[in-house]
């Protein structure tokens, strides 16, 4: 999460990552990433008022950071919830480029391509699965 707000904004910042981390209740139970899934047909996208979410070759979206208002549109309209709004106030969305995964210091996240999708996806890895057994 860090390394995401690290690498495209300069900052430390939760506020500023593209991926989120949830829980299901307590430090014990099991953590969960919340990152966008590429939807082919992204809602948040055809909620967008001023264009700042176009749809991508693949799944999911780019983001126009410059024309985006802040709105909270395409906040309302994902329907995995993996849209926020940074410390600037625009939205802020993860471009599956796995630097999260990368520096992911406890290795609980991986990029793989999803077989029916140009794009890769950000998912738990297979370990992180055996760990929480």
């Amino acid at each position: 999460m860090m390394a995401c707000a690290r690498t495209y904004y300069d900052t430390v910042s939760l506020r500023n990552s593209a991926i989120d981390i949830k829980t299901s209740g307590g430090i014990e139970s099991a953590y969960v990433p919340v990152v966008c899934h590429a939807c082919k047909d992204p809602p948040c996208a055809l909620a967008c008022p001023t264009g700042a979410l176009t749809k991508r070759k693949g799944g999911g979206v780019v983001l126009k950071k410059e024309i985006c208002t802040g709105c909270g549109q395409c906040i309302d309209a994902c329907l995995v919830g993996a849209i926020h709004l940074d410390g600037e106030g625009r939205a802020i969305v993860c471009r599956h480029c796995g630097v999260c995964a990368k520096f992911c210091p406890h290795g609980v996240l991986e990029m793989r391509k999803v077989e029916d999708k140009d794009e890769a996806e950000i998912l738990p890895s297979k370990t992180a699965d055996k760990e929480d057994a």
